[in-house]
């Protein structure tokens, strides 16, 4: 019976170790995933009508829904982190530069705004194609990728480190956490105007797609 009992000892420690890992905890706050989920559900069943009336901009109305959803988790997240370091006696290694801090939550935000900004796009593709499993799937594993979840990023090689500091993904979990405990402070600059780019970029790319492909639409209701 003591094997066992020590064997859900350690898978409940490795979950500790997961759930406090400072990336894994800032991708829980990305509630974007939801925004394209939602989008392809209401363009197939014919409700997207509901969006196209409302007195809102369309991709505003998400952006607001998913930072009021990201804000709920944050704060539990906090009170459970709270509450296992009291318990357990466990010890974050924070960065105490209020330039690094500063600039982890610049990124952060800028990071859900593009990732709330592509889930949309890619949401916005049903009008188009009657599945877009496919884009999610793709767009998933460039995420966890990238973010350094499937791999460390620290065993890539230099030359696709560089490369993959053009992409925002590397940018919306991956930099605020290594900044969060004091490292990879020269790359903030680098960092907030590529991030920034992409943001603007979808921006547009957004308002395009939908004024175009918004007239192929022949749903019924609201």
């Amino acid at each position: 019976m003591n094997k066992y009992l020590e064997i859900s000892k350690i898978t409940f420690k490795a979950q500790l170790a997961w759930r406090f890992d400072i990336n894994s905890f800032l991708s829980q706050l990305d509630m974007s995933g939801e925004v394209s989920n939602e989008l392809s559900t209401r363009i197939r069943s014919g409700t997207f009508s509901k969006y196209m009336v409302i007195p809102v901009n369309i991709q505003g109305y998400f952006m607001a829904q998913t930072a009021g959803a990201s804000v709920f988790y944050l704060i539990f997240n906090l009170i459970a982190a709270i509450v296992w370091i009291f318990v357990f006696g466990i010890n974050f290694t924070f960065t105490t530069d209020p330039r690094l801090m500063l600039a982890a939550l610049l990124l952060v935000l800028l990071g859900l705004i593009f990732m709330i900004q592509l889930n949309y796009f890619l949401g916005l593709l049903t009008l188009k194609f009657q599945d877009i499993f496919l884009f999610l799937m793709i767009k998933s594993n460039i995420v966890a990728f990238i973010a350094g979840t499937l791999v460390p990023l620290a065993l890539l090689p230099d030359f696709v480190l560089q490369i993959m500091r053009y992409f925002p993904f590397y940018y919306t979990s991956y930099l605020p956490s290594m900044l969060l405990i004091g490292r990879n402070g020269n790359e903030i600059g680098f960092g907030l105007i590529t991030l920034g780019a992409w943001v603007l970029l979808f921006t547009g790319i957004n308002k395009i797609t939908y004024q175009r492909l918004r007239v192929k639409y022949d749903g019924v209701g609201i």
